[in-house]
């Protein structure tokens, strides 16, 4: 059962995270920042986002099979470079560790995106996980109909 929405008692604190929202959306390639979006909800368990994402995904033209296939992401042959490095940096970020994110990781990612384009990537992957932890803290669920 959800125990709170965080819209409703922190309205200014919601309205902070969406403006990063709003940033992200206009500033990260749509299709990456869906697979990103997917990816970092899987691995933090949000019921909510992984729900939101897919379907939001698969209105914007992507794949149910590529999208099914984001769990398993590096055994798939569905992804671009530049896709597996986002991919691969939303893994590391998102399981974030006492090493942080390793340079192979970094390194990869900076071979195929530009500078501007990885500060926004990580910022995107930030805001996911924010989102994520808000999601499964609350315990939001999603619709039972879409």
């Amino acid at each position: 059962m959800q125990r709170m929405n965080p819209a409703e008692v922190a309205p200014q604190a919601y309205k902070a995270v969406m403006g990063l929202e709003k940033y992200v959306q206009t500033n990260v390639d749509h299709t990456v920042l869906e697979l990103v979006k997917l990816r970092a909800s899987m691995i933090n368990g949000c019921a909510y986002c992984v729900d939101m994402h897919s379907r939001d995904a698969l209105a914007g033209g992507e794949s149910s099979r590529r999208l099914f296939a984001v769990a398993t992401w590096r055994e798939a042959p569905f992804f671009d470079e530049r896709e597996r490095a986002a991919l691969a940096l939303t893994d590391a970020v998102t399981r974030l560790g006492e090493h942080g994110v390793p340079d192979e990781v970094w390194d990869d990612a900076a071979k195929v995106w530009s500078e501007k384009e990885l500060a926004d990537l990580v910022v995107a992957i930030a805001t996911i996980n924010v989102w994520n932890r808000i999601g499964v803290t609350m315990r939001l669920e999603p619709p039972a109909q879409a």
